[in-house]
């Protein structure tokens, strides 16, 4: 099994978990405690970023530099510039499939 997909697993788990017992957690209250409402708003973030950034750069456990960079960097240009998402996919999309067709992989 790789890397990739026991992280997808843990965080269909995590994921699984966390719903399954915010009713139990909470019982009978209808608001989620402050220090639960600050973890899921801040965690997915960094889960999704450090995700991206390691399918991203890396091949068979190597650093690499190629077309999924420039598509990340024009991602990130246009989620700079308040893009919406579906338009920011496609910049990045093309900016890959360009690169891709006038650099090479």
């Amino acid at each position: 099994m790789s890397n990739a997909v026991v992280v997808m697993v843990s965080l269909a788990a995590g994921t699984y978990v966390l719903k399954a017992f915010g009713p139990l957690l909470l019982a009978n209250e209808r608001s989620l405690p402050l220090w639960l409402k600050r973890f899921a708003t801040l965690i997915p973030t960094p889960l999704l970023a450090a995700l991206v950034m390691t399918s991203a750069i890396t091949n068979d456990d190597q650093i690499v530099f190629d077309a999924r960079i420039a598509g990340v960097v024009a991602a990130i240009i246009a989620l700079s510039k308040r893009v919406p998402f579906v338009f920011v996919v496609i910049i990045a999309a093309a900016t890959t499939a360009i690169w891709r067709l006038l650099i090479g992989s």
